[in-house]
Formats: structure tokens, sequence, C-alpha cells
């Protein structure tokens, strides 16, 4: 099996020389690494040449990251994928260890992955927990309900070409994000397998693409979860309407709709949504939602009650604290 690294980057100059290492000390004997640069303006493409002829590099104007995975898997020949973040890392072992599961019918093979600061050096910080441990067909079951599967970002995925050629060229349907209709597509068309192992180094630091900002970006998260159930269940079933009910049993959009009805409720998305419903969610989640672990939903619980029953001052601090 050939296994094609796509780096996307804009302006991560400082990681992504870090990235196309890990790519190039992957113990694996046939690997193209492809890096698209997004228009980067600082030294991003200095780091990027320097690597010669050892990667194919590809430069475009500022496009947006879908934009840039696209044209990396249109360039790429691998049986298998990783669209690796510019700021993230790969183990050496990490595709030994998704061959080793590797067979036929399978969309994607998932991994844990460890925090990492802008240093590089290790948080002890695991996720995924995958507790419990997903099955092929628990993937496949909680997807059809609308509720959220365990999985990581991006970089911790390992897609087959196969599936990945139903999907692209990626458009922005499900928003920005180029991993979003991958994700919500993978345990529809095909197989999960899950390896709990970090193998996958995800870097933490200010200028995170992924971190939730700012107050009206709760309602963003929200919308954008929205789309990609809409995105799974148009798969599985023609004519899906788009409607509210479609995020209220998913344990991680509560958390938005908490931030976003305490914070913002003037723009908060969803129109039948209340104060009241996300408390009653919270309790009925902790009992329903069997795929997330029973620590998360207690606290999740917690964290819903006293953040939405607590004066401002102190909601906005424990949605601070969860979002930090």
């Amino acid at each position: 099996m050939r296994l094609s690294v796509i780096i996307p980057n804009y302006n991560y100059g400082d990681f992504v020389g870090a990235a196309i290492d890990s790519a190039l000390a992957l113990d694996w004997p046939d690997v193209e690494v492809i890096v698209v640069d997004d228009g980067s303006t600082d030294h991003s493409a200095d780091v990027i040449r320097g690597y010669g002829d050892r990667i194919i590099a590809i430069f475009q104007p500022n496009a947006t990251q879908r934009v840039a995975c696209n044209r990396g898997f249109a360039r790429s020949t691998g049986d298998c994928v990783i669209f690796l973040d510019s700021d993230d890392l790969l183990a050496p072992s990490v595709i030994r260890e998704a061959v080793a599961v590797w067979g036929a019918g399978i969309s994607k093979v998932q991994f844990q992955m460890m925090r990492i600061d802008a240093a590089g050096r290790k948080l002890n910080s695991v996720f995924p927990a995958y507790r419990p441990m997903p099955t092929p067909a628990a993937m496949k079951a909680w997807s059809s309900r609308g509720l959220a599967a365990p999985a990581p970002p991006g970089s911790g995925n390992v897609y087959a070409r196969w599936f990945l050629e139903k999907l692209f060229p990626i458009d922005d349907s499900c928003g920005t994000a180029p991993d979003s209709q991958c994700l919500a597509a993978a345990p529809v068309l095909g197989d999960v397998i899950t390896v709990a192992k970090p193998l996958v180094f995800y870097r933490v630091h200010d200028r995170n693409s992924s971190r939730v900002p700012g107050d009206s970006s709760f309602a963003r998260e929200i919308l954008r979860s929205k789309a990609r159930a809409l995105f799974a269940r148009r798969l599985q079933v023609a004519g899906v309407v788009a409607s509210d009910d479609m995020v209220f049993n998913s344990i991680e959009v509560l958390q938005f709709r908490v931030a976003s009805l305490k914070l913002r409720p003037d723009i908060h998305p969803l129109a039948s949504d209340s104060r009241w419903r996300v408390l009653w969610d919270s309790v009925r989640l902790f009992f329903e939602s069997s795929s997330s672990r029973l620590q998360l939903r207690a606290a999740v619980l917690a964290w819903t009650f006293l953040t939405m029953l607590s004066p401002m001052f102190v909601g906005r601090i424990l949605i601070a604290r969860r979002y930090r």
C-alpha cells in the first residue's frame, strides 16, 4: 500500500517543517508527502522549498484549507491518505498500525491523539478516550441515530482512497473544515476501525483554527454540526430536510448549545431550543448517549446545570474553562 500524506499549510512556518519531518520519518517503504501552501505570507514557502524533491510542493493563492486539501488529493496517488495539519505530528509507526488492521470495506482507521504544546512537549493528555471502544457496527448505529460517533479531528485518521474518491472534491456545504464531510461519511459508507493508541500529536497553541474563540462562534459551531448531520443523513436517506432535531442527540453539540444560549441568545440558531430544553437534554443524554463514557456524560450534566442556572459572570467563567 502506498500512503499519501497531504499537508495543507497557511502561515505555520514555525511548525510546518516539523510536520513534514514526521511524515518523511514514517516507518513505511512507500510514502509520498504532498505539501499545499495556501498563500502563506510568512516564511512557510522558504521552509517548504528547502525540502526539494523529497516532497511534492504546491503553492496556491489563499483559497482556504478545504481547497488546499482538494488540490493535494487530486495530485496524490496513495491507496490510503492522511490529511496532516501543518502544526501536528505523526508517530513513525502510525501507518504500520493502520495496515495491521486494514481490510476490505474499511473507510478509515482512526487513532488517538496526544496533545503537545507549541514547543512540541507532551502534555500527557490523550483524546478521544474511546470508552466504550467503538466497533464498526456501533459507529454505524450511532451515525444512523444522529449521535456523534467518537472520532479524532483530521490528522488522527487514515482514509481509504476508494472512500475519499466518493467525496472529493469537497465542497463547503459542511463549512470550511475539510474533515467535516469525511468524518460524517466514514461510518455511513464503510467500516471505521479504531486503534486506541496515541500515534498522532495535536499541537495546542494560540493560533489553533479548531479553537472556539468568541461568543458568537458557538452559533457557527452549531450550524456546522447541523450541516454535518444533514450530510450524513442524506447519504443514508435521499431527500432528508435539515431540522433542529438533527443535533439534539449530540452531547458535543449540547455544550455548544449551552454556551450559545448563555452568551448570545439573540443569535442562537435553533428556533426550537431553550434553556429548559438543554437542561432536559443533558439529563436525557446522560442516560442515552452510549457513544460517550460515563465520566464525560456526568461532567457535561453538571457543567450544563451550573452554567445555565448561575449568574452570567459565573457562566462565562465556566464556558471559558471548558473551551480554553
